[in-house]
């Protein structure tokens, strides 16, 4: 068994702010912070971080410039925007709603629902 979890539909969108808030990074830097974050859990692939990043880049929630990378690369660094914040936030609070919903579904024992 391995202890890497399945990324749910909708939540890409949600742990890329995340991380672009942490700090600026690069593309691939992403994909590191969500992996260290994540404590390993999650691994997201290239070819799917991309076009997260070209999708909020073009939403107004995060922004790029570019840079030289740790290797001596030119490269595209990412950062948060105000309006990335705020979606940031609310997706948050969306997410910690529904999963709280969700753990209290799963405890329920039948003695509560009789």
């Amino acid at each position: 068994m391995t202890d890497q979890a399945e990324l749910l539909p909708g939540t890409l969108d949600l742990l890329v702010l995340k991380a672009v808030s942490l700090g600026r990074l690069h593309g691939y830097g992403v994909l590191l912070r969500i992996q260290q974050i994540s404590a390993g859990a999650l691994q997201i692939q290239q070819g799917t971080l991309y076009p997260a990043l070209y999708r909020l880049e073009h939403q107004g929630l995060i922004q790029s410039e570019w840079g030289i990378s740790e290797n001596n690369r030119r490269a595209k660094f990412y950062k948060l925007t105000d309006s990335g914040r705020q979606k940031l936030g609310e997706e948050t609070s969306n997410w910690n709603r529904l999963s709280e919903a969700i753990r209290r579904a799963l405890a329920a024992t039948p003695q509560e629902v009789q």
